[in-house]
Formats: C-alpha cells, sequence, structure tokens
C-alpha cells in the first residue's frame, strides 16, 4: 500500500524526468544533425590540436610535455568561468530551463573509478570522448578500446546495484 509519502515522491520524481532531461521530449529524426554538426566540428578540433594523439597522451603520463596538461588546463578554467556564469546571471537552456546545479556525495569508489580510468587511459593512449575522433582519423585499432568501453559500461550498469557507493 502506497503511502501519501511515497505519492509525493514519485510525483516529484516524475516533474524532474519531465524537466531536467531532454531525452523523454521527442522530436523528429533531423532535429538531432546539430549534435552531428558539433561532434564533427570537436573531432576535427580535437585532431588538429593533437589530444588525440596517443603520442602525445603517452607524452603526458611520462611527465614529458606540458601540451595535454596545458590543454586540460584550458578545459578547467573555462568550465569554472562558465559555472561561475551561468550561477551568476542565472543564464537558462535554449528551451528556457533553468540550469540547477546538484551537490554530489564523496565517495571512495570516485577514488577507484579515476583509478582505473587512468591506468585504462594510459595503457591505451586513448580517453572516452575522443575515441570516434580517433576512428576517424584512421587509428581503427582503436576500435577494440570502444568496444572495451562499451562492455566496461554495459558491466557497470548490470552490477550497479551491489557495487558500493
Amino acid at each position: 500500500m502506497k503511502t501519501e509519502i511515497d505519492n509525493i515522491d514519485f510525483e516529484m520524481h516524475s516533474l524532474d524526468a519531465t524537466y531536467s532531461n531532454e531525452s523523454q521530449v521527442k522530436h523528429q529524426w533531423y532535429s538531432n544533425i546539430k549534435y552531428l554538426v558539433v561532434g564533427i566540428l570537436f573531432g576535427i578540433v580535437f585532431v588538429k590540436s593533437e589530444v588525440v594523439s596517443w603520442f602525445r597522451i603517452q607524452e603526458m603520463f611520462r611527465f614529458q610535455s606540458f601540451h595535454m596538461y596545458g590543454v586540460i588546463g584550458s578545459a578547467v578554467i573555462v568550465g569554472a568561468l562558465s559555472v561561475w556564469l551561468i550561477k551568476r546571471y542565472k543564464i537558462k537552456t535554449i528551451s528556457g530551463d533553468p540550469i540547477t546545479f546538484s551537490t554530489k556525495k564523496f565517495n571512495k569508489g570516485q577514488i577507484y573509478g579515476g583509478l582505473i580510468f587512468g591506468v585504462g587511459w594510459g595503457i591505451t593512449g586513448a580517453c572516452p570522448g575522443p575515441l570516434f575522433a580517433q576512428i576517424g582519423m584512421g587509428a581503427f585499432v582503436v576500435i577494440v578500446v570502444l568496444l572495451s568501453a562499451i562492455a566496461g559500461t554495459w558491466v557497470y550498469g548490470k552490477y550497479r546495484d551491489s557495487l558500493p557507493h
């Protein structure tokens, strides 16, 4: 038997899903072309800036070059500035919805996950972000890394509830 509290929780969850998850909104297939174009442009920037270069990634993990640290540091600064501007001026999404930031609780699993992520990145020379750009520039061996990332995501999804969070 559901209590009034359960109904309120369900209603709040439904409200959050309706307003904060754009995937719930159904669009025509061609409305996604803008994302394809931005993704292609982003991939070109990745390739031209050499952040998808296996050599550059190995240089970073061997502390032989500042190149990747400069790129990552610049991204952190731009991201922090963007969040500050969004909060300061209460910037809304394109559809007019407010942008909200929620605090996240720290747990030790984030350290383990970060270490696993970093080791995988160092061994393969491939971060999940630019995998498609690496494949697009002809590094077809990265398809193995892509399939491994998909498999890892599936395994995590399958066992997420039994993992310590």
